[in-house]
């Protein structure tokens, strides 16, 4: 057995740093940590912390190749972030102009969730916890 305590970071490579940097800080409200440059990889590395836990490690390499198809590709499916209030949080992102999918209700815990895009088409879900 491992005994894996939980998820350490998640990684996203972003096809343009800055504004996969300001869609993550700015519109999800991730706190950018540190941030590098690695001349030697032409790459930026930046860590963001959501509610003061690092969580995601956001990258940029020169022409990374795109993502093969939404979420159905083999590999990881989505991200989720639970908020307490869905339709608050569908009217922030709106307003921040990113389109959500119309809301739906999980069939197994009767919660509301949708999904919405990064700049880069990873799929990002919202779900209520409430």
């Amino acid at each position: 057995m491992l005994n894996l305590r939980q998820i350490h970071h998640i990684a996203i490579i972003g096809s343009d740093y800055q504004t996969s940097k300001s869609f993550y800080c700015d519109i999800l409200g991730f706190t950018l940590v540190e941030e590098f440059y690695r001349e030697e990889r032409d790459s930026w590395k930046a860590d963001l912390a959501l509610n003061g836990q690092y969580t995601i490690e956001l990258f940029s390499f020169p022409h990374p190749p795109a993502r093969p198809s939404h979420p159905e590709a083999c590999g990881l499916r989505h991200l989720a972030f639970s908020v307490d209030d869905i339709a608050q949080a569908i009217a922030a992102l709106t307003q921040a102009g990113v389109n959500c999918e119309p809301v739906r209700i999980d069939p197994y815990t009767g919660k509301q969730f949708t999904f919405f895009a990064d700049p880069d088409g990873l799929p990002l879900e919202l779900y209520e916890s409430r």
